[in-house]
This record gives C-alpha cells, structure tokens and sequence, in this order.
C-alpha cells in the first residue's frame, strides 16, 4: 500500500537554522530536522517530500502542486507567516489539511511576529516545542489523515 505525501515545506533563513539565534532557534540543522521528519514518518507510515526555499513565489508553486499530490502540509513560513497573503491564498486553494509549525514561540516574541496570515489556513498551529514541532505535526496529520480515510 501507498504511504500518503506529506510535504514538509520551509520558508526562508530555514537553511540557517544551527548557525542563526541559537539561543532563539536552537543547534540543529536543517539536514536535522529532516533526518527528524523522515525518520518520524518512516514510524507513522507517511512519506515525506522535505523542501526549503528563500523566494516567496516558489514557496507558493510548492503549496500549488501539493492540490494533486499531496495529502497533507506541514509548513514552517517562516518570516512569510507575518507578510504573505499570496501564501495564505494559495494554502486555502490546496483544499488539504494544514499544520503551522515554528520552532519558537511566536507569541512570546516581538509583536510584529503575533500575527500569522498562515495560521487562517492552518487546521492546526505548533510553536514554541523546537525542531520537535515537526515530529508532532506529523503525528498530528496522520490522525487527520486516519479521520478523514474513515469519514
């Protein structure tokens, strides 16, 4: 049987993730926090399509290709959170569970980082738990897989 997609999407400064704030971010690395997610996927029975990218436009092109591919996103927008509505158009679009993720908590931070136009199209949001954000977000995606299979 088919393990259902999930994509794993990153929006921008993700690549720097072990060398930018430390003390906001933490240590890991990108290649981490997919080591993370592939091996969390592989215990759930997902697969997993683990993208980063810095440019807003091919964020949205990722999000748009997930409609026919894909049965779940889990996305960290990283700074877009606070400033995209084109990607907030384009998840409301994708018709598909979506799960919020970052790694600090957002509400614990500047103002300007309170708000997440994502969020509107998010089923769920998960901030402030570090790279272990993404493990539970996957957990929490096969459950809304496992829900809406038995619907």
């Amino acid at each position: 049987m088919e393990r259902p997609l999930i994509a794993v999407l990153n929006g921008p400064n993700l690549n720097m993730l072990g060398q930018r704030e430390p003390e906001i971010y933490g240590r890991a690395t990108l290649d981490d926090v997919e080591q993370l997610c592939l091996r969390t996927a592989e215990k759930l029975g997902l697969a997993v399509d683990f993208r980063q990218t810095n440019i807003e436009g091919e964020l949205i092109s990722w999000v748009q290709e997930c409609r026919r591919r894909a049965r779940g996103i889990v996305i960290n927008p990283a700074g877009y959170s606070h400033t995209s509505i084109a990607l907030l158009d384009a998840l409301l679009a994708t018709d598909l569970p979506v799960i919020e993720v970052h790694i600090s908590n957002i509400h614990r931070r500047e103002q300007f980082r309170h708000h997440s136009y994502v969020s509107r199209a998010a089923t769920g949001v998960i901030c402030g738990l570090g790279v272990g954000g993404y493990s539970l977000a996957l957990q929490a995606m096969t459950d809304l897989i496992a829900n809406e299979d038995n619907r």
